[in-house]
């Protein structure tokens, strides 16, 4: 084998990864980028692009159901499950090829398209299609991202299960599913397959679904789903069992708590679907072999300037486990490249022993959006958190029902509803939370008050549009009040 090639810089990963390509070409630097493909990661090809492209038909299908609120007869008489898939995979094939053919022609770095694994902490090999070759990094990034994780379930290879890497390479819609987890992307896919005709079973490990949200959003989306679909939280999975002859799956299910506990229940579908977490590829690449810690679950550890335990190797993206969404990873991309070179370059510590030039990544104000039916979007910790976090007669809690604003009274919305908290101390933001049309698009400038220290006068001061759905957003101040002992009610 030929000795190693020394580079500035090696990047491992062409999702996130590629802003760090970007910036290390436009530097100047000697730089080398390794990827087992498929090319553009996760978000492109099997995550964000091509599930929107699924709920944006299930969307359809729901307003459809739900036009006779406003006094319209409908039916959908036909949904052509093969058009719908082919125009997924069509509006990502055009991104994958360009990016694939961009890395290929490699123009200011060298491209080692592979899988990378460590030999020691400056030393990967790379299995190519011309060989194994050897490259150093005097610098490191990874964002090798992360994969659907399969849980321990007896009987489960057998029955030929789905993930959101093979969903679309369906050919027929399903007439029937299960469904196993129930976090966003599990609800995202029970969404589309119901909407489209698909009999859908979620069945979700924990007490409630969607469970890093508030509790009330929680519960809300259970119950319009529970409309729709076989719901069942706090449930084990026994046993997988295939019959080949019905081509069907038998799912067996036993409660984790109250008078089901010791009953096993099955469930009968054509189909199953893993939607159960993710899991990083930090054991791919054999990270032991660079000394670097990986958490309880098997991510890489970083600090909050996102650098390892090894000062030249930095993680960010899916590989650390922590906000594993585009628009997170997006922007630890730019901090990460900010930290490793220029913080570097001239980082010294205060009197507190801080790094002042290093920029620390807060992950706890993550926007997240989900694209279930209803919609989600929060930042900031939720009642719960806030409580435990500062004590409940120091929370201040605001919630106002999208019918309270003109547009959302248009939308016949009497259930969806936006929640803020608030520090009683200083009034700053600390959480925001929405369940209702056009969530994602509504918090937008909730994201930037709390982004900008929560300050609740960037959202009481401007002017918002009436009579506009963005109105319910200044309404939350309306109803402020300390959060009542245990206001849910039971989600099941």
């Amino acid at each position: 084998m030929e000795p190693p090639k020394k580079y500035d810089i090696v990047v491992i990963g062409s999702g996130a990864g590629a802003e760090i390509l970007q910036h290390a070409v436009n530097h100047g630097y000697n730089v080398a980028l390794i990827d087992k493909g498929p090319a553009g990661g996760t978000c492109l090809n099997v995550g964000c692009i091509p599930t929107k492209m699924m709920t944006s038909v299930a969307d359809r299908v729901q307003e459809i159901r739900e036009s006779e609120k406003f006094g319209i007869n409908s039916e959908i008489k036909n949904i052509d499950f093969e058009r719908i898939m082919k125009e997924t995979k069509n509006a990502v094939q055009p991104s994958h090829e360009q990016i694939k053919q961009s890395l290929e022609a490699s123009q200011g770095f060298d491209f080692y398209e592979g899988e990378g694994r460590f030999i020691d902490e400056k030393t990967l090999e790379v299995n190519t299609s011309e060989g194994t070759k050897e490259v150093q990094g005097d610098k490191i990034f990874i964002a090798s991202g992360a994969r659907p994780n399969i849980p321990n379930i007896s009987g489960l290879n057998q029955a030929n299960y789905l993930t959101n890497e093979n969903v679309l390479d369906l050919k027929e819609m399903p007439k029937s599913m299960t469904i196993i987890g129930g976090g966003y992307i599990a609800v995202e896919f029970a969404h589309f397959f119901e909407a489209i005709g698909t009999k859908v079973n979620l069945v979700q490990g924990s007490e409630r679904l969607v469970k890093e949200e508030d509790k009330e959003i929680s519960k809300l989306l259970h119950d319009e789903l529970s409309k729709r679909m076989e719901i069942y939280t706090n449930t084990s999975i026994k046993e997988i069992l295939v019959d080949n002859e019905r081509d069907k799956n038998i799912i067996k299910i036993k409660s984790n708590s109250g008078e089901e506990k010791d009953q096993v229940k099955e469930l009968e579908s054509e189909k199953i679907l893993i939607a159960a977490g993710r899991k990083s590829n930090a054991d791919i690449l054999d990270a032991e072999n660079a000394g670097l810690e990986l958490d309880e679950k098997g991510f890489i550890k970083v600090d909050k300037y996102l650098q390892t335990n090894k000062d030249h190797i930095w993680a960010f993206g899916d590989a650390i486990g922590k906000s594993m969404f585009t628009h997170s990873s997006r922007k630890e991309a730019s901090l990460v490249w900010h930290n490793a070179i220029h913080g570097e370059l001239h980082n010294h510590e205060n009197s507190h022993g801080e790094h002042q030039q290093k920029i620390p990544v807060y992950h706890d104000k993550t926007p997240k959006a989900i694209f279930s039916y209803p919609q989600i979007a929060s930042i900031g910790m939720t009642q719960d958190q806030a409580i435990e976090s500062l004590g409940r007669d120091n929370v201040l809690v605001g919630k106002a029902h999208h019918n309270e604003a003109a547009k959302g009274e248009a939308l016949r919305e009497d259930k969806s509803f936006a929640k803020i908290i608030l520090k009683k101390q200083d009034s700053s933001i600390i959480g925001f939370h929405i369940i209702g049309p056009y969530a994602p698009i509504l918090i937008q400038e909730v994201i930037l008050a709390i982004e900008h220290g929560g300050n609740p006068n960037v959202l009481l001061g401007s002017t918002h549009i009436h009579p506009a759905l963005s109105e319910l957003i200044p309404r939350t101040f309306a109803n402020l009040q300390i959060p009542q002992e245990n206001p849910e009610e039971k989600l099941n």
